[in-house]
């Protein structure tokens, strides 16, 4: 074979082979397959998410309750998907279809039900709603009565009582020792706190979801006219103070203090009853103390003054209550 055709043929084959090599990697990126994105008709048949589908399998079963928050998703809808509180009426309130009975409805019930009023209402032929539970009062607790701030509360973990009322911030200046606790099976549990902090271990109960804590209201008593320092004082642990106690409480009494005309107003029956106080005698130990009650105004006047003892007992109450600074 002559020499100059054997060198066109060996740069014909170099020639292929270097066409060879620069097309293949083009051809194997052609060839690699690239996701296909689904087209808006097939979104529009898309189940709404599996976290929600998740989360209403697990609390299906469960019925619906006042407090109950329930995340709604209307799909191909946001303005009418959200999240909604279950009312003391047991219903919610949404766009087009307005009010709607949820309470004692499992999710799966109530979701039937949403998605028949749109129906019904011409505003849907065939809506995706979809349901779960997203916070369950059942297991929240109530703080109600003499603390800081009443209301629900979620508390994490095994809650028990004192932080219960840390949630709430605290109990109030006119809170008294007894707290009763209403359990969601309807028995009833009242728990006096002592003074003695050694006993907080023993006091600090644990708590179940849904319960319901009444921290009640001390009794006050009032002491007005010359005494020290007039006010209102907090019976401390629901207990009656006596008269003696009182005024220890108002820092004692003034020089000028009338002890012949001492007397205690009680409110009874929506009628004020006067009762003297024979404070001479009590002080000097020849006359029992006597011991108050709830709501008692004990006026000691001015000897001094002798518009005091015309004082109706209803200013006499008017002014003790309206000036009062409340004490411990």
């Amino acid at each position: 074979m002559p020499a100059r055709l054997t060198r066109s043929l060996f740069r014909s084959a170099v020639l292929a082979a270097l066409v060879f090599l620069v097309c293949l990697p083009l051809a194997a990126q052609t060839a690699e397959p690239k996701p296909i994105s689904p087209s808006p008709a097939a979104n529009s048949r898309i189940a709404p998410v599996s976290e929600s589908r998740v989360n209403r399998e697990e609390t299906s079963d469960l019925p619906l309750t006042s407090g109950d928050l329930i995340d709604v998703r209307v799909y191909g809808e946001p303005d009418l998907s959200g999240s909604y509180r279950v009312s003391d009426n047991g219903g919610i309130t949404m766009p087009l279809i307005g009010d709607l009975e949820l309470s004692g409805l499992t999710l799966e019930e109530a979701q039937k039900q949403m998605a028949q009023r749109f129906r019904d209402g011409g505003f849907m032929r065939d809506p995706q709603i979809t349901l779960f539970l997203k916070e369950s009062a059942a297991g929240m607790i109530s703080i109600l009565g003499e603390v800081i701030k009443p209301g629900r509360y979620s508390l994490p973990g095994s809650p028990r009582l004192f932080d219960a009322l840390s949630a709430a911030e605290g109990v109030t200046s006119r809170a008294g020792r007894e707290i009763t606790i209403l359990h969601r099976n309807e028995l009833q549990q009242v728990l006096e706190l002592s003074s003695d902090t050694s006993n907080e271990a023993r006091e600090n109960i644990a708590l179940q979801p849904g319960d319901t804590l009444i921290v009640s209201r001390a009794g006050i008593v009032y002491v007005s006219g010359d005494v020290k320092m007039p006010g209102g004082y907090v019976m401390d642990g629901n207990q009656n103070l006596t008269v003696l106690q009182a005024i220890a409480l108002a820092q004692g009494l003034n020089p000028t203090a009338s002890l012949g005309k001492a007397r205690i107003i009680r409110r009874r029956n929506n009628k004020l009853e006067d009762i003297p106080v024979p404070l001479k005698q009590i002080t000097a130990a020849s006359a029992p103390d006597i011991s108050l009650e709830n709501e008692d105004v004990l006026f000691i006047p001015n000897s001094t003054s002798k518009s005091a003892a015309r004082r109706s007992l209803e200013s006499i109450v008017q002014v003790a209550t309206g000036m009062a600074i409340y004490r411990r």
